[in-house]
């Protein structure tokens, strides 16, 4: 018998590219540089058309589990609610890490930088 919420059944399911961006945009400070960037290496590995279903399947997931507001330790308690997502997050990396490119890595940190030197050139 199944007794985890029916949120909790499929993950992937609440993954939406939109949805994804709304929540790194919102929590990008809250969450730390480490777990968004991650997360974005995620989103463009998605990207890659020879990523395998199994390969994409696995990031659905995980991003699925990262934007539901419902998980294992709520993103609201700052600053330990996203320990679980960053780790389900690198569990996912290391299950995927053949297909990470350069090119990937490359376009998460430029992403970054558009982010942070943003927020960081409006604070001085």
């Amino acid at each position: 018998m199944n007794t985890l919420p029916v949120l909790y059944n499929d993950p992937a399911a609440h993954y939406s590219e939109a949805s994804l961006f709304r929540k790194l945009k919102k929590y990008a400070r809250a969450a730390g540089e480490e777990l968004v960037e991650k997360s974005l290496v995620l989103y463009y590995t998605l990207q890659k058309s020879d990523t395998p279903l199994w390969a994409k399947t696995v990031i659905y997931s995980v991003l699925g589990y990262f934007i539901l507001p419902l998980d294992l330790i709520p993103d609201a308690l700052l600053p330990m609610g996203f320990t679980d997502d960053l780790g389900a997050i690198l569990a996912a990396l290391a299950t995927i890490s053949l297909h990470v490119t350069p090119d990937v890595k490359e376009k998460a940190r430029a992403r970054m930088s558009e982010w942070f030197v943003m927020e960081d050139d409006m604070a001085e």
